[in-house]
């Protein structure tokens, strides 16, 4: 508990952010991303048809980590291995490697405006889990209200699971189980030594650990491999390692450093927003009334679990 209690400290003293809110700057760039992130299922679903699933997650993470590990060395950031962070760091890396290696088959048996619903409900295992691992984090009566809107809406979504062949049980849970393992991976940074370590490190060596780890799963599962290089295919591969592995998270940690953290993720939260109309209008998915409400229902949730708490006067 003292160490948690330690990390947390350090945490906060090294984030001094310059503005005590979101500004107009602040808002289109999180917008951006939030773009960016929406459009990366649809990615991830296109470059699944010529690039086999796992093995394409293997290969984005470490193409990601090459990025990240480059602009550590211009910015001069040590990646240097800290056996005190041994433990925690291989843990959230085995949970980054278990998020894509449900989220990247999942999308081959379902849509992808499906799946970034089922992602994005990550935040919600974060919010129970802080409840009994980091101090202060308690649940509160609007935390546990949006926990109770997401289960409502995920089960929304699932009940409207269409009969057309494009999507798929299986597919759906998968992408489920996508999201947990997120909601683990961020419970084992802010709860561990983690949460005082640089986030660049944090995520070169999540990137580094899970490409290495996907790929051998690649290996023992027998995926062929890149099967259809086309230029589509290619093409939203590459969008997947530039604008959602990296530029999407650097951008996201540069203005967490410049707004208030808590501020920055609710932001984020609108992204399943995108993600459906993404999938909606370049992959033709069908927009039905379930998901529709669904996906009402679960943004409700995620506000209330992460809106940024009202300051005592």
């Amino acid at each position: 508990m003292q160490d948690r209690n330690d990390a947390e400290a350090a945490r906060r003293a090294a984030i001094k952010v310059a503005h005590d809110r979101l500004d107009l700057f602040a808002v289109g760039i999180l917008t951006l991303l939030c773009i960016f992130l929406g459009i990366g299922q649809v990615a991830m679903k296109v470059a699944n048809a010529g690039i086999s699933p796992v093995f394409q997650a293997g290969l984005r993470s470490l193409l990601a980590a090459g990025l990240v590990g480059l602009l550590c060395a211009v910015r001069g950031i040590s990646l240097r291995f800290d056996r005190a962070t041994a433990l925690p760091m291989i843990l959230s890396a085995l949970f980054f490697t278990a998020e894509f290696a449900f989220l990247y088959p999942g999308l081959d048996r379902t849509t992808a405006s499906r799946a970034v619903i089922f992602l994005y409900t990550s935040p919600f295992v974060v919010a129970a889990g802080a409840h009994f691992l980091i101090p202060g984090d308690r649940l509160t009566w609007s935390k546990t209200a949006g926990l109770l809107a997401a289960l409502a809406g995920v089960i929304i979504v699932l009940a409207g699971r269409e009969t057309t062949g494009v999507s798929s049980l299986a597919g759906d849970l998968l992408c489920l189980a996508g999201g947990i393992a997120w909601g683990f991976l961020t419970l084992s940074v802010r709860a561990t030594r983690l949460a005082a370590v640089r986030p660049e490190r944090v995520i070169f060596m999540q990137l580094l650990i899970s490409g290495v780890l996907l790929w051998l799963m690649s290996l023992a599962l027998g995926e062929r491999g890149i099967t259809d290089p086309s230029p589509l295919v290619l093409g939203a591969f590459g969008y997947t390692v530039v604008f959602v592995a990296f530029i999407t998270f650097t951008t996201s940690l540069w203005l967490m450093t410049r707004y208030p953290a808590s501020r920055v993720m609710a932001f984020l939260m609108i992204t399943p927003v995108f993600g459906v109309a993404a999938g909606v209008i370049l992959l033709g998915e069908p927009l039905t009334l379930h998901l529709v409400i669904g996906l009402i229902v679960v943004v409700i949730g995620l506000w209330l679990v992460n809106r940024p708490a009202a300051k005592s006067k």
